[in-house]
């Protein structure tokens, strides 16, 4: 069994990072190292990393600092509980949630995924991070001794080679989703470690990300109806309310539209668990390095580095608002109050008549204004400055749920004035529905007033 695989199979517990040191345990022997490395970004957030690679007669191991390989392979630093301890699913963990006993990815070869992605050619591209590139591919099947002609479309995330955070995000993924299991988590299918060759292999999205529908322009890119973007928002918030409620809660440090992937049925699932960190027993995690996204971090994790599942949810909050108003949570090409969009929008989001002068143009008004407000206010308190004054995951998800059944009102079409002084079209007054009733009323009246005879 190699090294990942014990990886994936041993308990680890989380501890407070070690502020731009990486250190390496090599199997065989109890040889450890430590490299001090410079400052790197992240997104916008000022962030360390670094990694060193070992070789023995044996294998290979790369780890993070908060675990160790013996020859007994890979043992946590602080006895105690399990990470994962318990293949748990229940109610508490959402429908269809789980923490698996062990992980049944697949082990991918090189030639594999090069084969997949033909040589990793740039028209199969889907995207790019700092991790690096991630491809569209196809893996053959084996029908016996044959392949056969349909095979499995797969999104293949290959570490770019410079990356300095990258070796500890591709065995987060490994760790993360190898043993969590979820509808609104992407499924990682595999990976690839060989040589100095890291990669992922995940289920295809057909939609790619909801930060695309959002902002993306091009006749290929039709606009989210309303419908579409609250079954998105309860699909992601039901993903990350299961990280806070499983067996140790998992904070997920990084959630923003360009990490919510699509289906083809525009379900949503998190992707990109390159920065998730166990939470400790009071929910929170204390890091030297803060890493993530500006605009979507939280203020006491940017501050502080105190990390906690609230902040998670800040960054819902975050991500609510883009998906009210198709803006960007941060643009430098937005006059200077509405750059950061959250804190411009605050005035808007709490006053139901103010909301309509922000909603996304490009819903063109059909929406129901009841939910649209209750939306903005869920998404007002999930961005309070202090953390217990934001709603749980849990509570968000049951907030959201109550939405679906509020529909738009029919549009009643407006009679507009033809000339300044008259109200009416044409100057006419507009005829209006009588009963029978009150027509024969009318009629007999007249009979009776009229002069006989005439």
């Amino acid at each position: 069994m190699s090294h990942i695989q014990h990886l994936l199979h041993q308990d680890f517990t989380p501890q407070e990072e070690t502020g731009g040191k990486l250190a390496v345990f090599i199997m065989g022997g109890i040889c450890s190292s430590t490299t001090n490395v410079a400052p790197t970004t992240t997104g916008n957030l000022t962030s360390v990393a670094g990694s060193s690679q070992s070789n023995t007669t044996t294998t290979t191991s790369i780890t993070t600092s908060s675990l160790s390989v013996s020859s007994s392979g890979i043992s946590s630093h602080v006895s105690g509980k399990s990470q994962f301890s318990s293949a748990s699913s229940g109610d508490d963990l959402g429908p269809g949630g789980q923490i698996l006993p062990n992980s049944n990815l697949k082990i991918y070869t090189f030639a594999e995924l090069k084969s997949a992605t033909k040589n990793f050619r740039p028209d199969t591209i889907l995207g790019e991070g700092g991790f690096g590139k991630v491809y569209k591919g196809r893996i053959e099947e084996k029908n016996g001794s044959k392949l056969t002609s349909n095979g499995s479309v797969v999104a293949v995330k290959k570490l770019n080679s410079e990356s300095m955070q990258g070796v500890e995000e591709w065995q987060a993924e490994v760790v993360f989703l190898g043993r969590l299991s979820h509808p609104n988590l992407v499924k990682l299918l595999g990976y690839c470690y060989e040589d100095d060759e890291l990669l992922l292999v995940y289920e295809f999205m057909q939609r790619g990300s909801l930060e695309n529908h959002l902002f993306g322009r091009g006749s290929t890119i039709q606009p989210l109806p309303w419908d579409i973007r609250l079954k998105i928002a309860i699909g992601a918030a039901r993903g990350l309310a299961f990280l806070h409620t499983s067996d140790q809660k998992v904070i997920y440090r990084d959630f923003k539209a360009s990490n919510i992937l699509l289906d083809g049925s525009y379900n949503a699932k998190l992707s990109d668990f390159g920065l998730a960190k166990m939470a400790s027993a009071s929910q929170s995690h204390v890091t030297t390095r803060v890493m993530g996204t500006h605009g979507y971090a939280a203020p006491e994790y940017v501050t502080t580095g105190h990390l906690y599942v609230k902040s998670d949810v800040y960054g819902f909050g975050v991500v609510l608002v883009e998906m009210l108003t198709g803006m960007r949570a941060l643009d430098d090409d937005r006059p200077g109050n509405q750059r950061n969009l959250v804190e411009w929008a605050k005035s808007y989001l709490s006053n139901r008549r103010k909301l309509k002068n922000i909603m996304d143009q490009r819903l063109e008004g059909s929406y129901p204004s009841k939910a649209a407000s209750q939306v903005a206010q869920l998404a007002l308190t999930c961005v309070e400055p202090e953390p217990k004054a934001r709603p749980s995951m849990k509570e968000v998800v049951a907030t959201l749920e109550q939405l679906t059944d509020i529909k738009e009102r029919p549009k009643v079409p407006r009679i507009h004035n033809s000339g300044p002084h008259s109200p009416y079209r044409n100057g006419k007054q507009p005829l209006r529905h009588r009963s029978t009733l009150r027509v024969k009323d009318d009629v007999d009246r007249r009979n009776h007033d009229s002069p006989k005879g005439s």
